[in-house]
């Protein structure tokens, strides 16, 4: 699936339960930090990652590769997986780092999702660091929730393209 450029728009205001956390990605966006990426299927979103520019947040990550860009929080529509979206995806942010003179892209893996951790293994990305990745939640009834989840930290290096 060839992932396009498109604009960056300002997004509607939170609806669901998952809006907040793509506000807060278009406003990485907007302030630079970031690069939010979406893969779309007959003008419907079915994937989306973001590339953060300052790195994984984990100090552990941090020690090991210090502000190397992190593609962050892939996912795919739960009936679209396997096939290639996340792959396409994951190749618009290699190119993306490329574009910006990076020479190396990171992504964090949960040790419960070895589908994905085989995907990245597949696509060259070799672990450095374990680590446990703190992240939080706000539901509809305003109730924030934290978690911890057990990680790896991938890294590839990205070759450089010719022509």
């Amino acid at each position: 699936m060839p992932c396009r450029r498109r604009a960056p728009a300002r997004p509607a205001p939170p609806r669901s339960r998952g809006a907040a956390r793509h506000a807060e990605r278009f406003a990485r966006q907007e302030a630079g930090a970031g690069t939010y990426l979406l893969a779309w299927r007959d003008g419907v979103p079915v994937g989306h990652g973001q590339i953060r520019w300052d790195g994984c947040a984990a100090p552990e990550v941090r020690a090991e590769v210090g502000e190397c860009p992190e593609f962050n929080g892939l996912d795919v529509r739960a009936g679209l997986r396997g096939q290639g979206i996340g792959t396409a995806l994951i190749h618009a942010a290699e190119e993306l780092t490329r574009e910006r003179g990076g020479t190396v892209l990171g992504l964090g893996v949960g040790r419960d999702n070895p589908r994905a951790a085989a995907l990245y293994a597949r696509l060259g990305y070799t672990p450095v660091v374990a680590y446990t990745d703190h992240w939080s939640r706000t539901d509809a009834d305003g109730r924030t929730h934290v978690y911890a989840d057990a990680c790896v930290f991938l890294v590839r290096t990205l070759e450089t393209r010719t022509g």
